[in-house]
């Protein structure tokens, strides 16, 4: 069994296995299953004494998949680190990750098993802004503190007092796609999304700071996550001859697809995104029809000590890692939460975790120096745009693409 193996046990249960090592099943007296690191070290500091435990809603299966199982390897490998360290004030942490894929009904399931099953009070997610928002009304109701890494939504900003996130909102993300399609002298758009509050509040976001510059909005049109074909879409949006197309989607299959589909439909003008287009699986999928795309995207380029070291522990365990930034960010994640829990030492007060999260400045795997402001948003880190090279110029290291730099100013 290889050292990247995963196995989802019970649907919900996400398990790294050691090599040579045999996947211990779920059993009735752990039903949702413990998050554990593969390593020849134990996961669980060895103090003999109970652990905090915390929990995880990540897109294990879905739409999210392709970026919710490396988001959770991140946090699992901090999770290994803190314990091979001695733990939290001499406790270990102990991590339950269930599967929210990427949906709201599946993430709301999926938090009433960490909150009335295992009794958790601080859980780090959810992977997708649907699941985030379906889960934060429970949340703010209950007093658990939500934390995600990347759900990005604009609407996250006003979920609740226990609501928090390291990933950029995406108001200033559309802000930077709509001042980049201007600075590259594009006056008209069409744009395709993808039917979430992701994908939608990164379109949304765009179209207002790109006609508040000036920029017009010729053709919008939009499809539903199990859309397998865009053409109909994609004509409509043509037929209107905009200067440059916007895809913002929330799965890596439907963006690397569409750009595939414009390109054989005759359009070659710009293309731009957000984040997901950029993923492996939709370049594989896009071919050469993706190079030049530009995105942008929180700065893939860890430049911290702690980024390039976490970097250089998950790529010697799962090989390059896909979405640096933002694996970056659930890791720095679980760091935080260790932290709060060393000030609190008391997994179940999330008062106390909420008011040491208000209070905290950070320097970690995504930056120095950031903190959380009275919405719960990061501040102190930003984007860069990318552009999507030619198919012979890619691989593992560069991604795929290369960084132009930070998005124009408007």
């Amino acid at each position: 069994m290889s050292c990247k193996t995963l196995a989802l046990l019970s649907l919900t249960a996400l398990l790294l296995i050691a090599c040579g090592e045999e996947a211990t099943p779920a059993s009735d007296a752990d039903p949702a299953g413990t998050a554990a690191a593969a390593s020849d070290e134990p996961a669980q500091a060895d103090t003999g004494q109970e652990p905090f435990v915390i929990g995880a809603l990540d897109s294990l299966t879905g739409v999210g998949e392709s970026y919710g199982i490396p988001f959770s390897q991140s946090k699992l490998i901090a999770v290994e680190e803190i314990n091979a360290a001695g733990g939290i004030n001499g406790r270990p942490l102990k991590l339950i990750v269930e599967d929210s894929k990427c949906t709201s009904a599946d993430a709301i399931t999926a938090y009433k098993r960490l909150t009335d099953v295992e009794g958790i009070k601080i859980i780090l997610g959810a992977t997708c802004s649907g699941a985030t928002l379906g889960v934060a009304p429970l949340a703010e109701q209950d007093g658990v503190v939500l934390f995600s890494a990347s759900s990005t939504s604009p609407d996250i900003s006003d979920a609740g007092d226990y609501i928090f996130r390291t990933a950029i909102n995406s108001l200033k993300v559309g802000a930077d796609i709509g001042n980049t399609m201007w600075a590259d002298e594009n006056r008209t758009v069409g744009t395709i999304t993808e039917a979430t509050d992701y994908a939608e509040g990164a379109r949304r976001s765009a179209v207002t700071q790109f006609e508040k510059l000036g920029g017009v909005v010729v053709a919008a049109e939009s499809y539903p996550t199990d859309a397998i074909d865009f053409r109909t879409q994609l004509t409509k949006l043509l037929n209107a001859d905009p200067d440059a197309v916007l895809v913002a989607v929330q799965g890596e299959v439907s963006g690397g697809t569409i750009i595939k589909q414009v390109r054989e439909l005759g359009y070659e003008g710009p293309i731009y995104s957000e984040v997901v287009p950029t993923g492996s699986n939709a370049l594989d999928i896009a071919g050469e029809a993706a190079t030049g795309l530009k995105a942008v995207v929180p700065n893939p380029d860890l430049e911290t000590d702690i980024g390039r070291d976490f970097l250089a522990s998950f790529n010697a365990r799962y090989g390059v890692a896909p979405w640096p930034w933002f694996q970056g960010s659930a890791y720095d994640g679980v760091y935080i939460a260790a932290e709060c829990l060393r000030q609190t030492n008391d997994d179940q007060d999330a008062a106390g975790f909420r008011d040491c999260l208000y209070s905290l400045t950070w320097s970690g795997a995504i930056g120095d120096g950031y903190r959380f402001d009275a919405n719960g948003d990061v501040v102190g880190v930003s984007h860069v745009v990318i552009e999507v090279l030619p198919v012979a110029e890619r691989t593992e290291e560069n991604l795929g693409y290369r960084v132009l730099g930070a998005p124009a100013a408007p």
